[in-house]
């Protein structure tokens, strides 16, 4: 693996830690302590995890982190930062793959499933493994292997501009922060 995509993947995995560290004390101000026998009730729905929320609580952590305070520049950066995350989250994470396969009983594919989480996989990635799985022929897997590279190389470019985009528009302190949130490489 390279570096470079392995410093990305520790930048996603920090920020998703983050935000989970955030969801974490947000859920357990809502719970209450069972006097019966010490365990934990969920004050509502049960653990319902909700992507919209997840992504909120992501986006006001990055807000914070890079220090902006004032509504009007958030605003202006905040598209740039939702564009690299969006790019980041179509390019994937280099061996997530396997975890975005769904079983034969469909069990990742619903909303609190891997799928949910990591996003659909490409058409190409799909393709390419329905083709593995039906032991297409050498030559058809090679075409598709090539498709989803190209597709892949396209998602890295897009994700280079958007971090460039965004990397124009903050000060040193807010880029080195973006850095280590894994917004920038």
């Amino acid at each position: 693996m390279k570096l470079k995509e392995l410093s990305g993947v520790c930048g996603i995995a920090a920020a998703v830690c983050l935000c989970a560290g955030t969801a974490f004390a947000q859920s357990n101000s809502n719970t209450s302590s069972d006097s019966g026998g010490g365990q934990w009730r969920r004050g509502g729905g049960g653990g319902n995890f909700d992507p919209a929320q997840m992504q909120q609580r992501m986006l006001e952590n990055v807000r914070d982190r890079l220090a902006f305070t004032n509504d009007t520049d958030w605003a202006a950066v905040h598209p740039l930062v939702q564009k690299v995350l969006d790019a980041r989250r179509d390019v994937g994470m280099p061996g997530m793959g396997m975890m975005r396969r769904s079983s034969s009983s469909g069990a990742n594919n619903g909303p609190g499933g891997r799928r949910g989480f990591f996003g659909a996989p490409s058409p190409e990635a799909e393709a390419l493994q329905k083709a593995i799985d039906d032991n297409a022929p050498t030559a058809q897997v090679k075409s598709l292997l090539e498709k989803y590279r190209a597709a892949r190389k396209d998602k890295e470019a897009k994700l280079a501009q958007a971090q460039e985009d965004l990397r124009k528009v903050l000060t040193s302190r807010q880029e080195a922060q973006a850095a280590l949130l894994g917004l920038l490489n």
